[in-house]
């Protein structure tokens, strides 16, 4: 972790709150938005099912590979006190090591910003 900071990007502000905006809309343990090198961004939620658990980060990777991404620049995660692994590889995945990752607790504290 690099400490806590808050984001001057107007960009990663907007993913951050997007990311706040899934969890709140569906009461969901996590939220999470990416932001592709393209530009565009994938809002979503943890999904807490009988056959399927996937972390928010997961589900916003996915959405973006789906689409045709073609690589992440910046991430945010409301919810977690820490960046799961698989949630690093996941990003590192499609992002590499160079994407911003904001990890943001649920009263809206920035708590950290980390590399994947």
């Amino acid at each position: 972790m690099t400490g806590v900071t808050e984001p001057t990007d107007p960009e990663d502000r907007k993913i951050i709150t997007l990311a706040r905006a899934a969890r709140a809309r569906t009461q969901a343990a996590e939220g999470a938005a990416v932001r592709d090198t393209d530009g565009r961004t994938y809002a979503a939620t943890s999904v807490a099912l009988p056959t399927l658990q996937l972390s928010a980060v997961q589900v916003a990777v996915a959405m973006a590979v789906s689409s045709g991404a073609p690589g992440l620049e910046a991430v945010a995660v409301i919810g977690p006190e820490t960046l799961a692994d698989t949630d690093r590889t996941a990003i590192a995945d499609l992002g590499g090591s160079a994407v911003v990752v904001w990890l943001i607790d649920p009263a809206g504290v920035h708590s950290a910003r980390v590399a994947p």
